[in-house]
């Protein structure tokens, strides 16, 4: 579309440039096959990474070496930022779609959709994640609508950046280690509730039976589930268990659902 709409004769070497910038994830993005499979003599095309930020501090390169020492794939894609989807995912249901929730079209396709929110606490080295999801209970489809992803933010200022995005009005289901902040939240007028975090199987296993489409704004949401990896033992076997890491919004994702699970006549 832009290179039909921008076009025109323009003084000599002179010439119309599009700077297109983003993080890549999935070897099977457009992008990669547009720009990167197919290259000519009018593209340039550079992959930048933490290693060219001369600004990081010691403690940023620490969170990389980490992920390097202890899961090396995802270093590869979010570390140096190689093409690629990791392999062993928890979540390969989901896919990548741009919808609009107060459609005609999509309000009429969806009539019996339930809000399910949820919120994972962070502060200092982890980030504050709430997932903003409907779920169709016809279709069995989760769709991840919007998303905050944040350090440093103080209750108060948790409250006052959902109110800012549009969501001072939805139920919140948070993360139940928390209660302080939970009753903190309550008082300054959100309305949040502890989320009861049965074992955390029993909800992968209830979303891994339904589709998930994702909102491309939601970028943070996409990061996450792209890595999230089944975790392995001493010897390198997968076991039944996810990975505890780079997880904040996989874990409000669950928390929002919570109240559609069944659980072995399950007890939501």
């Amino acid at each position: 579309m832009l290179n039909e709409s921008l076009r025109g004769l323009l003084p000599e070497n002179l010439f119309i440039q599009f700077t297109i910038t983003f993080n890549p994830w999935s070897d099977r993005h457009w992008l990669k096959a547009r720009f990167f499979d197919r290259q000519d003599e009018d593209t340039f095309v550079i992959t930048t990474n933490y290693l060219c930020n001369e600004f990081l501090s010691e403690a940023d390169h620490k969170v990389f070496d980490e992920m390097q020492r202890h899961n090396p794939r995802r270093y590869l894609v979010a570390g140096l930022g190689n093409w690629g989807v990791v392999e062993n995912l928890v979540y390969e249901n989901w896919r990548e779609e741009l919808f609009d929730i107060q459609s005609p079209e999509f309000i009429q396709s969806h009539p019996n959709l339930k809000g399910a929110c949820g919120l994972d606490f962070g502060y200092t080295n982890d980030p504050t994640a709430a997932c903003i999801a409907f779920f169709d209970t016809d279709s069995k489809q989760i769709f991840i609508y919007d998303e905050l992803y944040q350090k440093g933010l103080s209750n108060k200022r948790i409250f006052e950046e959902l109110q800012k995005m549009g969501y001072g009005k939805e139920m919140f289901r948070a993360d139940s280690a928390e209660p302080k902040s939970i009753d903190e939240l309550k008082g300054l007028g959100m309305r949040v509730e502890a989320a009861d975090k049965g074992a955390i199987m029993h909800g992968v296993q209830w979303i891994q039976d339904h589709e998930i489409i994702v909102h491309p704004r939601c970028v943070n949401f996409i990061t996450e589930i792209s890595q999230y990896t089944w975790a392995k033992d001493k010897f390198g076997a997968t076991i039944n268990k996810p990975v505890d890491s780079d997880n904040h919004l996989m874990d409000a994702m669950r928390y929002g659902l919570e109240r559609n699970m069944k659980k072995n006549r399950w007890i939501y």
